[in-house]
């Protein structure tokens, strides 16, 4: 019996294979997911400028405010659960705003593994088998 036992675990573990896991880095296009409904009915009335975006003289700031979303990928391609990831943390920025104050989120930068990647047309997420992650690094103003 033992023997048996013995061979039946030794077969398992030779048949198992490894768990791979997967965190691969996307870019997806600003424009084309801001102009959609899911865009338009998720986030506020609150101004948003990418990367080095010029925007008015700020009557106050606050800098290097942070956000990291994630979101279960299961079932749900890279890109669109990196829309939903990077859409709630744009949302949680414009929040932080708003409960300080602010009116508008400036320098938005994409920040996955604290690795800054700037751009005025695309972001940055890291996916998964089963989670995709967004991470953002801006600045939260007053305009006049």
């Amino acid at each position: 019996m033992k023997k048996i036992l013995i061979a039946c675990i030794t077969g398992c573990l030779f048949l198992a294979s490894p768990a791979m896991a997967r965190d691969d880095r996307h870019k997806f296009s600003l424009d084309e997911l801001m102009k959609t409904d899911k865009a338009k009915q998720a986030l506020y009335d609150i101004p948003l400028y990418f990367a080095d975006q010029s925007f008015p003289k700020p009557l106050r700031k606050q800098t290097g405010i942070t956000t990291n979303k994630k979101t279960n990928a299961f079932g749900k391609s890279d890109k669109e659960a990196c829309e939903w990831a990077f859409l709630s943390a744009i949302k949680a920025l414009q929040e932080r705003a708003e409960k300080e104050g602010m009116n508008a989120v400036v320098n938005i930068k994409s920040n996955y593994k604290h690795n800054e990647f700037s751009s005025r047309t695309e972001f940055e997420c890291g996916a998964g088998n089963v989670i995709a992650g967004v991470a953002l690094k801006a600045d939260i103003v007053k305009l006049p």
